[in-house]
């Protein structure tokens, strides 16, 4: 590991440490990088703006992305002080950066109560199982914005 990237995650650290301090939410922090620059920072925030996807790595994607002007953060580098939970390792995903690195361990966060992996044995069942009920209806009618999409000639593709 380069003195520059550790500079990255110790800025994601930083993040999470301050956002400790402060008070302004829970012990998580990181930044995306693009050619050697931050160009998004992210913290929790999801007691302070009552969001609960206002995790560090989807702010910092938002942020990003803003920034970049771009849906996409193609060549980009996230640097996260703790193991993405299973919603923002989804957005890393649509987001497309070439890289993740992180601090913490999803373990270390279960032990101070940031426990994720019900999430994880939740997507595994099927909805029948699941503790939150599903239930599908409608189908035909939501189809409808599905059948326009895929006629749709001038659409942006992601």
């Amino acid at each position: 590991m380069t003195d520059l990237q550790k500079s990255f995650m110790k800025e994601a650290i930083k993040l999470s440490v301050d956002n400790v301090v402060n008070g302004t939410g829970g012990p998580f922090g990181a930044v995306v990088v693009k050619d050697g620059k931050i160009v998004g920072r992210g913290y929790n925030q999801v007691t302070t703006i009552n969001d609960p996807t206002a995790h560090a790595e989807v702010m910092a994607i938002r942020d990003a992305c803003k920034n970049l002007d771009s849906f996409q953060l193609d060549g980009c580098e996230i640097y996260t002080s703790c193991e993405p939970c299973p919603m923002c390792l989804g957005a890393i995903y649509w987001a497309r950066p070439s890289k993740v690195y992180y601090g913490n361990t999803k373990a270390d966060a279960a032990d101070i109560g940031f426990d994720d992996d019900f999430i994880y044995k939740e997507l595994e069942l099927d909805y029948a199982d699941r503790k939150m009920p599903f239930e599908q209806m409608m189908r035909d009618e939501a189809m409808a914005a599905f059948n326009k999409w895929t006629e749709n000639t001038d659409k942006v593709e992601y």
